[in-house]
């Protein structure tokens, strides 16, 4: 049984930086394209960044945002700077069915029940 569970969100101030985390089992996360996505109120999930054999961020998070991962924790993390409050959302983390990086999520099958994150101005 696959399972991903998020944390690291919370309340905080815009210029602020966050760390989320996801914590695998079930499925080994350097063996899976991992990404981030998020979601706000009233609107769609949108990819924020991806990572199999090299790392892939939204426009948005260019420069602001780093994923990466502990393959001996088997979980991987979103490092994020310079937090706006549009980036206030449910932040999730997902594994895809392989290897191959991908921005859709329709790509990606397991899903953690995700973390908030909001940012204040």
């Amino acid at each position: 049984q696959v399972q991903l569970v998020e944390s690291g969100g919370g309340l905080v101030q815009a210029g602020d930086s966050l760390r989320l985390s996801c914590a695998a089992s079930g499925l080994t996360v350097r063996s899976y394209a991992m990404g981030w996505f998020r979601q706000a109120p009233g609107k769609e999930r949108e990819f924020v960044a991806g990572i199999s054999w090299s790392d892939y961020y939204a426009d948005s998070m260019k420069g602001r945002a780093t994923i990466s991962r502990d393959n001996a924790k088997n979980t991987v993390y979103l490092q994020m700077v310079g937090l706006k409050p549009a980036d206030t959302a449910v932040y999730y983390c997902a594994a895809a069915g392989t290897y191959s990086l991908s921005d859709s999520a329709g790509d990606y099958y397991y899903w953690g029940q995700g973390t908030q994150v909001t940012v204040s101005s």
